[in-house]
C-alpha cells in the first residue's frame, strides 16, 4: 500500500508511541516503515516491530536529530568542567571495553571462548557440541566475556546527530559490559558531563537493547587484534 493512502492518524500514533520510548522516529523512516506493512496489521503488533527495527537500526538515519533529544553541539568542550545533560537523549554504542582488566587477560579469555572453554572460579568447563550438532563457539565466547567483564567499562557513544563522545562507568549500570551488542540503544537522563566525558550511573542510564548486525559481527571478529595491539604497545611503554 502507497504511503500515502496510509491514515495520518496511524503514523501519529506510532510517532507518539516510539517518542514515549524516547525514540523520536524521522519522518522519512517512518514513512519507508510504514509503506512494507500491511493494512490489516494491528496497531500493537505494528507498534512491537517499528521499536523492534528502531533498536536494529542506525539511529543516525532512523531518529529525528531535534535538538532536545541530541547532544550538545559543544559536548567535547574540555573547557566546560562539569555540567548536566538532562534528555532524554538516545545513543548507540559503537564499541565498549573493559578498563578494569588487562589487555592481555581480555585476549586470554576470547582464545579460551574460541577453544570452547569458560570459567567457574578455577575451574575450566569445557563446551561440547550439542546433541543436534550446534556449534557452541559463539556461545562460549559471549560467556567467557561476559564472565570477564567486571568494569568499570568505556563506551563510544554516538548520538541521532552523528555526535561520539566516550562514557565512562563510574558505578555498575546493569546490562552494560562485554557481553552486550554493539548497536545497543542507550537512554541518558540527567548525566553529569566532565570535561567532554559522560559519566553513567545507574540513575542517568537506561539500556534499551538492540544491536546493529553488521556493526557487532565486525567489532567481535576485530576486537581481539585491537586488543593486542593495545596490550602491545603498553608493553613498549
Amino acid at each position: 500500500m502507497a504511503t500515502s493512502t496510509l491514515p495520518t492518524q496511524l503514523s501519529a500514533q506510532l510517532t507518539t508511541h516510539l517518542t514515549s520510548n524516547s525514540l523520536p522516529p524521522a519522518p522519512a523512516w517512518l514513512s519507508k516503515f510504514l509503506a512494507a506493512t500491511r493494512p490489516s496489521t494491528p496497531l500493537p503488533a505494528l507498534q512491537r516491530t517499528a521499536l523492534f527495527r528502531l533498536l536494529a537500526s542506525d539511529i543516525t538515519t532512523s531518529l529525528s536529530a531535534t535538538s532536545s533529544h541530541v547532544l550538545p553541539a559543544d559536548i567535547h568542550s574540555a573547557q566546560i568542567r562539569e555540567r548536566l545533560v538532562e534528555g532524554p537523549v538516545v545513543v548507540q554504542v559503537l564499541d565498549i571495553e573493559d578498563v578494569g582488566r588487562s589487555c592481555w587477560s581480555q585476549v586470554e579469555a576470547i582464545e579460551a571462548g574460541e577453544r570452547g572453554e569458560t570459567t567457574r572460579g578455577r575451574e575450566v568447563i569445557r563446551v561440547v557440541p550439542s546433541e543436534d550438532g550446534e556449534d557452541p563457539s559463539s556461545t562460549s565466547t559471549s560467556v567467557a566475556s561476559a564472565s570477564l567483564s567486571s568494569g568499570p567499562h568505556k563506551l563510544l557513544l554516538q548520538d541521532a546527530r552523528g555526535t561520539r563522545v566516550f562514557g565512562l562507568e563510574i558505578s555498575a549500570v546493569d546490562k552494560i559490559g562485554l557481553g552486550m551488542d554493539i548497536g545497543a540503544k542507550l537512554v541518558l537522563r540527567g548525566v553529569l558531563v566532565a570535561r567532554g566525558c559522560l559519566l553513567l550511573e545507574p540513575k542517568s542510564v537506561k539500556v534499551l537493547g538492540g544491536k546493529v548486525e553488521a556493526w557487532h559481527s565486525a567489532w567481535k571478529e576485530g576486537r581481539k587484534e585491537v586488543l593486542m595491539e593495545k596490550a602491545r604497545m603498553g608493553e613498549r611503554v
